[in-house]
């Protein structure tokens, strides 16, 4: 049992290190953020991700994993369409690739919700494995939210 959770913990290490690495937010992060707001980020992340490996885990089950896909699009059309900040999704202010921007993550966060519900109704897992998968993806979406208020915020 040891050997599963300290497994798990540096798997979401290496998770976490490798998506602050691509994204090519880590010098941002650390000029603007304090350690503290970074490690409640990093945190709040880590549980996120445990709950969607748990959900899969714990009822032998790996099909709740799909809607991990949908975590990895999500901020894409932030890093690609909006320079890596968050801004553009609350102005007002449109254009060609802004507009696309916030319609694909706008389509991803609905897949996110929609991937549990059509593996539940397909029979592919329990109930209890699509809450776990809700409980992960509100999660993860107060995640985002704190890093988009401590990134327009300089002291948060």
């Amino acid at each position: 049992m040891f050997a599963i959770s300290y497994s798990i913990s540096f798997l979401l290490c290496g998770i976490n290190c490798f998506l602050f690495r691509c994204c090519g937010i880590a010098e941002l992060l650390l000029l603007r953020l304090s350690s503290a707001v970074l490690a409640g980020l990093a945190f709040m992340f880590s549980s996120s991700i445990l709950l969607q490996i748990l959900a899969c885990a714990i009822y032998n089950n790996w099909w709740p994993m799909l809607s991990a896909l949908m975590y990895v699009l999500v901020p894409m059309p932030c890093m690609f369409f909006g320079g890596g900040s968050t801004q553009f999704l609350i102005s007002r202010d449109g254009g060609g690739w802004i507009d696309a921007a916030k319609f694909l993550t706008g389509a991803s966060v609905v897949g996110s919700i929609a991937i549990p519900i059509i593996l539940r109704h397909a029979d592919l897992i329990g109930t209890q494995a699509m809450f776990i998968e809700f409980t992960s993806f509100i999660i993860f979406v107060f995640t985002v939210l704190c890093f988009h208020r401590a990134s327009l915020e300089d002291e948060w």
